[in-house]
């Protein structure tokens, strides 16, 4: 199975395990609100925009609410079971295109939302499908940094060093380059969490205090 669809099927899991009824890392949605906008964006193209443009969220809430009031396991299985045959994440490259960053962090987002968490154990296929996803969306959603940002994986077994071009060095990515550059570390999972604005991701900070304030401080989003 692809990284999206293992985190697919653990998502699901513990949204059994946990009910509709538990926060999340997502402002203040809970389990139920996370599972209606999953299902949202994979069966209503006619809501599924809303999601990023705030001219069509007003519809898009009405219909996100309208499944989050439906059967818990119902909601479930429309998580569990994907989108229909014709959308385009049914292509597994899409999918893994589309859905392994989304269903990673929504993921953490229902785990992470539960005291007692702990960060979960390396996994080479997960770690590696992840940084290629920072590379990507992390100049989108940390494009507002005010000082030059470089991500940076920890070097270990892990993350092998010059296998990559460009502004990647192997063990970091260049998100944007400036004055003042603050390095944030941390494992390829915590940072995506980092770059999309969550607050319990496990990172180091290494730049001088103003710089690393401000880039605390950015609004890390899409």
């Amino acid at each position: 199975m692809s990284v999206a669809e293992d985190e697919r099927a653990a998502l699901c899991d513990l949204f059994d395990e946990l009910g509709p009824d538990q926060p999340t890392l997502c402002g203040g949605w809970q389990t139920r609100d996370l599972a209606a906008h999953l299902v949202v964006r994979e069966h209503r193209p006619d809501a599924a925009p809303g999601i990023l443009l705030s001219a069509f969220a007003g519809h898009t809430k009405r219909v996100q609410d309208s499944y989050a009031r439906r059967p818990w396991a119902e909601l479930v299985n429309l998580v569990r079971g994907g989108p229909p045959v014709w959308w385009p994440t049914r292509i597994p490259a899409v999918d893994r295109l589309v859905n392994t960053v989304e269903l990673f962090v929504h993921h953490e987002d229902a785990r992470r939302g539960q005291e007692g968490w702990q960060p979960r154990d390396p996994d080479a296929k997960r770690d590696a499908a992840l940084w290629t996803g920072l590379t990507r969306v992390g100049k989108m959603t940390l494009r507002r940094s005010p000082v030059g940002l470089i991500l940076r994986r920890p070097v270990s077994a892990h993350a092998p060093l010059g296998d990559s071009a460009g502004d990647s060095a192997g063990d970091s990515v260049v998100i944007k380059r400036g004055p003042d550059t603050v390095t944030v570390t941390g494992e390829p999972g915590e940072l995506l969490l980092f770059a999309f604005g969550r607050d319990a991701a496990l990172v180091e900070f290494d730049g001088d205090q103003p710089a690393v304030a401000a880039v605390r401080g950015l609004d890390r989003g899409m």
